[in-house]
């Protein structure tokens, strides 16, 4: 019986291959001999850049860049043949900040662009950046800032590239922009679908779990939407007029604190399903011939599970191949109902972080999950 394990990470505890290597001990304690297709994957969050590397191959660069409060600090990014491949999660994701210290409104995503800077000085000119994870909602600003745009109040003031400072632009100067940019090309990955702003746009849903309060929601939404007035003012030739463009509407402007809208509109980056890229990249649908289940899962199956994550995508594609999908979770929240097979969740709310995030804990609970999973097919 061919078994396809295919989970993303328990971020902040275990890794998409620690999960998958759970996944398999729990299988073999109850069929010895059975021997599962393990792929870890990714949906542009954590773990992008792992799993695109194992797809493609390639080969890891460390770059000194800052962690989203501007600190000095040291991030890797793949490259792979032509292409870099940068995840925001690596110097701008939110396990970089302590619970004290997570504050989006003066949170930056420059080191992301630090580590693009890297890679087109280096000579690449294809760019792939996985989006998912970040401690931002800059939309995008302090990524730019590193590549050269300044970002200017209304006396032609240089801002920083935070969240506050998205309410107070004026005015944006592209002289100074990196020269390659011209003639790279941009491919973002996103997690999500989320739009850019609006009721269910990227501060509203995301802003709260990087920090914010309540007020700082509303300040950082409505700064958003006002910075995407500016950006349609001074970009026309690359924006165009209509709203969904600006970014009220349109899907997956919001992932990563507004970087998704970023990166197409003032770099020109076509936006993708990154679970879906990640999955072609490792011809998933060729692996799923002749599978009779497969067993996916991450850290938290709730509301976002549905809006482009990697759980949700695995299950789009295996329905299509008629093969059942079992999910295995950290935890489980309320959400759209999803139709795996079965779902397995390691914590209930009894089990405080402390334990539930614990590696070896985790690692025991996920073994036995895929145990539990695997009785029911023999």
């Amino acid at each position: 019986m061919k078994i396809l394990l295919a989970p993303d990470s328990f971020k902040g505890c275990l890794t998409a291959r620690e999960v998958a290597d759970a996944l398999a001990a729990g299988l073999r304690r109850v069929h010895p001999a059975c021997d599962p297709v393990i792929l870890p994957v990714a949906d542009g969050g954590e773990g992008f850049c792992a799993a695109v590397l194992s797809a493609r191959g390639g080969e890891w660069v460390q770059a000194d860049t800052v962690d989203p409060l501007g600190r000095p600090m040291e991030a890797r990014y793949a490259v792979c043949g032509d292409t870099a491949v940068v995840e925001v999660a690596a110097a701008s994701g939110l396990p970089l900040l302590r619970n004290g210290e997570r504050h989006p409104l003066q949170t930056t995503s420059f080191g992301t662009g630090m580590l693009i800077r890297d890679a087109l000085d280096r000579g690449l000119r294809k760019m792939l950046i996985g989006l998912g994870g970040s401690a931002t909602h800059d939309a995008g600003t302090g990524l730019l800032s590193a590549l050269g745009f300044r970002f200017l109040d209304a006396s032609g003031k240089e801002l920083p590239g935070i969240g506050a400072s998205l309410g107070r632009i004026a005015g944006i100067d592209r002289s100074g922009a990196h020269p390659a940019l011209a003639g790279t090309h941009f491919t973002a990955a996103c997690d999500v679908d989320t739009p850019l702003f609006g009721p269910s746009g990227a501060a509203e849903v995301f802003a709260p779990q990087k920090g914010a309060t309540p007020e700082e929601v509303r300040l950082l939404d409505a700064g958003t939407a006002a910075f995407a007035e500016v950006v349609r003012r001074e970009m026309p030739d690359q924006v165009g007029h209509d709203e969904k463009t600006v970014g009220q509407d349109a899907k997956g402007y919001g992932a990563a604190g507004g970087i998704g809208w970023a990166l197409h509109t003032m770099l020109g980056a076509r936006l993708e399903s990154g679970i879906d890229l990640v999955l072609d990249a490792a011809g998933f649908d060729t692996l799923l011939r002749d599978a009779a289940l497969v067993i996916t899962g991450e850290g938290r199956l709730d509301g976002q599970t549905a809006r482009g994550k990697a759980a949700a995508g695995i299950l789009r594609r295996a329905q299509r191949a008629g093969v059942p999908v079992a999910a295995v979770c950290g935890r489980i929240a309320p959400g759209p109902a999803l139709p795996f097979s079965r779902i397995l969740a390691l914590a209930d709310d009894s089990i405080p972080d402390s334990i539930a995030m614990r590696p070896d804990w985790a690692r025991g609970r996920i073994a036995e999950a895929a145990a539990s999973i695997i009785r029911e097919y023999l």
